[in-house]
């Protein structure tokens, strides 16, 4: 536990904003898991229409700096390419 102040208002803000990213980040596991799972069944629409979803909270995720940009690109890629293959 520190002992100067600034440090405990800052151990504070950092409980708070790590609870909210957290929920964050686990929303987009959850859809891409979810846009994963429509992919593997072979159901092409709904597998769309998750896999825009996934993409979109990814994006918003990377907007507030929670994943780095580069993160969600790589798991938007990733996600894009399994959806192709499904395609095919």
């Amino acid at each position: 536990m520190p002992n100067i102040a600034s440090s405990i208002r800052q151990l504070r803000t950092d409980a708070k904003r790590t609870t909210r990213n957290k929920s964050i980040r686990t929303g987009c596991k959850s859809s891409i898991t979810k846009a994963e799972k429509h992919i593997t069944s072979g159901e092409g629409d709904e597998a769309k229409a998750a896999a825009v979803t996934a993409i979109s909270t990814l994006d918003k995720a990377a907007a507030k700096g929670i994943i780095h940009p580069n993160n969600a690109a790589r798991r938007k890629a990733r996600l894009a390419k399994k959806l192709n293959s499904l395609k095919k």
